[in-house]
């Protein structure tokens, strides 16, 4: 199990989910599905955590529960000392071009948090572009989102998702999208933005580059029903720079998280053929 520090900003604690066979779409399946298996993982204020874990391990599904979009069965989510449902969560999905309204300009996708949250019309632009300012980006006036390419419409759903001023910020698999050297610069754009904002991001990867090079913790996960296997500390200097990657330091932790990774897969193999599949 995790440890969970008293001082910890996000608190999940025995987070434990079963679908019923009414709403699980799997082919055949019957009775229940339990995802989710007392998960337990913390973090503290501004930092970057990754969850990596098995294809439909429940990834999303802790997400999910985490923005109240889905029910927990058992467990306890908090947020700066406060319940979740309490909590401002900002959510970046992975199919970015449904995220943004195609008959707004690019500025006026960033204004859409602000009204929602009811500030006042003559406040709302002056506020984007000092937020803009302070991250040192530039949006053009007159530009729509279909006129962007993929990182560029990804960017502007992270930063109308930041303009909430979300307590957490939840991204799943962003940049799947996204092809190699798009995902690269993404990367580097998105440790920039929270460098400066100062959020507290969980981050959902497939990748076990991507989730270490990134992040101060990597949350690892095992097959369905998901519990935590490991929290691995992320002991890299910042800024990141991609040459780091090929560091020994990073090949250390990399390796780590990949052993764990290999190991559950190994055992739900060997369960599998024990069990007749």
């Amino acid at each position: 199990m995790a440890r969970i520090g008293i001082k910890d900003y996000l608190r999940v604690e025995g987070l434990t989910k079963t679908f019923s066979s009414t709403s699980v779409k799997d082919k055949g399946f019957q009775g229940s599905l339990r995802v989710l298996d007392n998960v337990n993982f913390s973090c503290k204020a501004g930092e970057f955590i990754t969850l990596v874990g098995p294809n439909g391990c429940g990834k999303t599904t802790i997400f999910r529960i985490i923005s109240g979009l889905e029910d927990r069965e058992y467990g306890k989510i908090t947020i700066g000392g406060k319940p979740s449902y309490e909590a401002k969560i900002g959510f970046i999905f992975q199919n970015y071009r449904e995220s943004l309204y195609p008959w707004r300009t690019c500025f006026d996708n960033l204004l859409v948090p602000l009204e929602l949250n009811r500030v006042p019309r003559r406040e709302r632009k002056k506020r984007v572009e000092q937020f803009l300012f302070n991250l040192d980006f530039k949006v053009q006036d007159d530009a729509y989102p279909y006129q962007l390419s993929g990182g560029q419409q990804q960017l502007l759903c992270i930063l109308r998702a930041l303009l909430y001023e979300p307590d957490v910020l939840l991204m799943d698999e962003p940049f799947s999208s996204l092809d190699f050297q798009t995902t690269l610069y993404m990367h580097d754009k998105v440790l920039e933005i929270w460098s400066k904002a100062k959020a507290t991001i969980l981050f959902i990867s497939h990748d076990i580059n991507e989730a270490v090079y990134l992040a101060d913790k990597v949350v690892v996960l095992s097959k369905r029903p998901a519990r935590v296997m490991d929290v691995i500390e992320v002991d890299l200097p910042r800024p990141r720079k991609l040459e780091m990657t090929e560091s020994e330091e990073f090949f250390a932790v990399r390796n780590r998280v990949l052993d764990i990774f290999k190991d559950e897969i190994a055992d739900s193999l060997i369960r599998m053929e024990m069990s007749g599949f």
